[in-house]
């Protein structure tokens, strides 16, 4: 940062081309930190917001009809995950060490970002404390306070986009699971309060395995390989694929988990020709979509024994008994899931490419 060649962006908003300059935070910034919460001023809503450290629900843990902070300011989490940066365009008051920012030089949405930017680091044997002098003695870069505006307002943009994709997210994963227990019978009943029409008839209690075509344990030694014309194959882990290799020596459709340890018991669904590693427990047959989502209202976990690690046995799923339709209604109730999860899976990607995008940004905007 201090050649100058440092104090310009790798990318800039047409017609800026000073260099930014460096300075210390605390001379560019005023930097309180928040109190003790007045219980008896708290109310649930209608006034402004109280704010702390906490990552949750925008720090918000209630509302004064009053306020300290007038914004836009910037608050930086002082204790507990410190360093974190957020832009506040709504009057505020913050409280539980929470260190508030104020500057005429400095835009709020750039702040917040750049700071976000910053590696900032706590020394301390107890609970991680960021007091106002040991972030105002950061040295940072900006530009003049047009190129602020404009790179703030664009990852301002960046900011409610995500958001945006993260609440469509949220709903299609609740989405889901209000489905689960809909289209699932509950507490041992032989009905789900919901079915696709023409579909009556109780479900009837069965084996796993009587449900499925095979239950089984991998077998596999494997050399891990990168991904190539040769080793095109999928290793496939605990509840994921950990590798690729050159041959493989199971074809088709596996619900798989893990044999034993944290992941035992973790559902994971995977298409193709595929290499089964000796940790992990593998079911085959048809309508696995409807199986797979039938076991994720089971504790798989419970199946384990013993006071050591969790452990998942193939003989175990085998015996595993549980509620079943028809094949037709299964696979209705499995096509419906995997149509539901391909979504959930697109929104995901999207929300993954957005924060790249903006991340890529950050890198290219900032000195």
């Amino acid at each position: 940062m201090k050649d100058n060649q440092a104090k310009y962006p790798q990318l800039r908003f047409k017609g800026f081309t000073d260099p930014w300059e460096e300075r210390k935070l605390a001379d560019v910034v005023s930097i309180s930190a928040g109190g003790d919460v007045d219980k008896t001023k708290l109310i649930e809503d209608g006034g402004y917001p109280v704010l702390a450290n906490a990552l949750t629900n925008s720090g918000i843990v209630g509302y004064y009809d009053s306020y300290k902070v007038e914004a836009p300011a910037v608050t930086v989490t002082g204790r507990g995950d410190v360093g974190h940066a957020v832009a506040r365009h709504v009057n505020f008051t913050p409280v539980v060490r929470l260190l508030s920012l104020k500057s005429e030089v400095l835009d709020a949405d750039f702040l917040a970002n750049m700071l976000n930017q910053t590696n900032i680091l706590v020394e301390s044997t107890g609970v991680p404390q960021l007091t106002a002098p040991q972030l105002g003695s950061y040295k940072i870069l900006y530009p003049n306070l047009n190129e602020q505006t404009k790179i703030g307002k664009l990852l301002n943009a960046f900011d409610n986009l995500i958001a945006l994709h993260q609440r469509k997210l949220a709903k299609l994963k609740e989405l889901k699971q209000g489905y689960l227990q809909k289209l699932f019978p509950q507490n041992g009943s032989k009905f789900p309060q919901l079915r696709f029409a023409g579909f009556a008839d109780a479900w009837e209690q069965r084996k796993l395995s009587d449900a499925v075509d095979n239950i089984g344990t991998g077998k596999s030694k494997y050399m891990l390989q990168e991904k190539s014309d040769l080793a095109k194959y999928a290793v496939l882990g605990s509840t994921s694929v950990i590798g690729y290799d050159e041959d493989y020596d199971h074809e088709g459709d596996f619900i798989l988990t893990a044999r034993v340890g944290a992941n035992a018991g973790n559902l994971y669904h995977h298409s193709g020709k595929v290499k089964i590693t000796d940790n992990t427990v593998f079911i085959q047959g048809k309508n696995l979509a409807f199986i797979y989502n039938l076991l994720t209202q089971f504790d798989l976990k419970k199946l384990s024994f013993g006071t050591g690690q969790p452990l998942v046995k193939a003989s175990e799923l085998k015996n595993l008994i549980l509620y079943f339709p028809n094949n037709d209604e299964q696979a209705k109730i499995g096509s419906y899931f995997k149509q539901l999860d391909h979504l959930i899976t697109l929104h995901q990607r999207k929300l993954e490419k957005l924060q790249e995008l903006k991340k890529g940004y950050l890198q290219k905007m900032f000195c």
